[in-house]
């Protein structure tokens, strides 16, 4: 009987890249294999057809000479192909049920020879959070913080071996940190329970930090907090963070900022904000008030007359620097008008006074709304 096309048992075209082809091998292995069929001779057979033509789309060289020949290609010796048994061609499915199970299993195929570069690992990045004013913000600063955190061990330089030994290649891997298990047709990759991954053994570890090659301690460091910086910034410090396990590259140190609030100004973005409460008089007649700002400086504000509350003043130039730029936001002063309390007697007297010779232009707004107030009124009466 001839035997199938190896497209055909697949399911694909002749022009099915490498990716379609996994793609249909995948879904055909699991549904015919024969864990999942026990006692299916059939399921067998089918499973070792689809792993046959797997074994040979999947090698372009294969491939090339079955696009030729056909299966001839293979026949009589030529080339050691498919037909050479069907532990040969497990590997397929090995393959398809790593990338499938790969990581419940232990990882898969994440480490390379030497388990990570001769059991070298990378530190854990750190967080440190700050709290600065809004006047250090405004100005930048230079800060010293203090982190507890592991450095590479300076008795043995991060090796984890007691000086004048060195780290030996783990007998069971032999250095790959990786074992593999074959079961009828299942190949499983694991972490090396010697070693842990790290592909080396240490037979005489260093006294001081006991192999780890790191040891804890509380360092001091410099960290330039740049004019502008708002509240929620990270600044990143490279290799600030943990060192690695035996000689690996250190973590990264994470500085989250955050900025306090601040009793007189709001900020949003580069702009800031305040209100300034000034009296009934200053408002009426007009004047001039003095305000500090950020800068260590004081601006002078010009009240025109009649000023009302909610009037907003904007002072170019007097808010925020933009982070690395040299633009500056605005400062905007929001006018309250003060009520006079506990008035004297002639106080009493003079706003009566005031209010009698007071008329419509003297009090616009109040005027126009009760007018309004009054012809929504009249309309309901109707």
């Amino acid at each position: 009987m001839a035997k199938a096309d190896f497209y055909e048992t697949l399911g694909v075209s002749k022009t099915a890249d490498e990716k379609e082809l996994k793609s249909a091998f995948r879904k055909l292995a699991m549904k015919w294999h024969p864990d999942k069929n026990p006692g299916d001779a059939a399921a067998e057979k089918k499973f070792k057809e689809i792993n046959e033509a797997y074994e040979t789309l999947k090698d372009p060289q294969k491939r090339s000479a079955y696009d030729r020949f056909g299966h001839a290609a293979f026949e009589q010796g030529g080339g050691g192909g498919p037909g050479a048994g069907f532990g040969a061609g497990a590997g397929g499915f090995s393959d398809i049920f790593e990338d499938i199970f790969g990581e419940m299993m232990g990882g898969g195929r994440r480490r390379g020879a030497g388990g990570g570069a001769q059991g070298r690992e990378r530190g854990d990045d750190l967080r440190y959070n700050m709290e600065i004013s809004l006047e250090e913000a405004f100005a930048g600063k230079v800060a010293q913080v203090r982190v507890p955190t592991s450095i590479t061990c300076d008795v043995c330089t991060g090796t984890g071996a007691k000086p004048g030994t060195k780290p030996t290649t783990c007998g069971t891997c032999h250095g790959s940190g990786r074992v593999r298990a074959t079961q009828g047709f299942f190949s499983i990759e694991r972490t090396c329970p010697t070693c842990h991954g790290r592909g080396q053994t240490i037979s005489d570890p260093c006294t001081k930090c006991h192999g780890q090659g790191r040891v804890t301690e509380e360092r001091s460091l410099q960290v330039n907090i740049p004019a502008g910086i708002e509240d929620g910034t990270r600044i990143r410090l490279q290799g600030e963070g943990e060192a690695g396990l035996r000689g690996g590259p250190a973590g990264d140190l994470y500085i989250f900022m955050s900025v306090k609030p601040h009793s007189f100004y709001k900020r949003d973005g580069a702009d800031l904000y305040c209100m300034v409460t000034i009296p009934m008089a200053t408002a009426a007649l007009g004047g001039k008030f003095e305000i500090s700002t950020l800068d260590g400086t004081k601006s002078r504000v010009t009240v025109p007359e009649g000023t009302p509350t909610g009037k907003q003043f904007r002072l170019k130039g007097k808010g925020m620097p933009v982070l690395r730029s040299h633009q500056t936001g605005d400062l905007y002063v929001q006018i309250v008008v003060e009520t006079p309390q506990k008035l004297t007697k002639r106080q009493r007297e003079l706003l009566e006074e005031f209010q009698k010779i007071s008329s419509k232009e003297n009090n616009p707004e109040s005027t126009g709304f009760f007018a309004k107030m009054k012809d929504f009124f009249d309309t309901l009466s109707d």
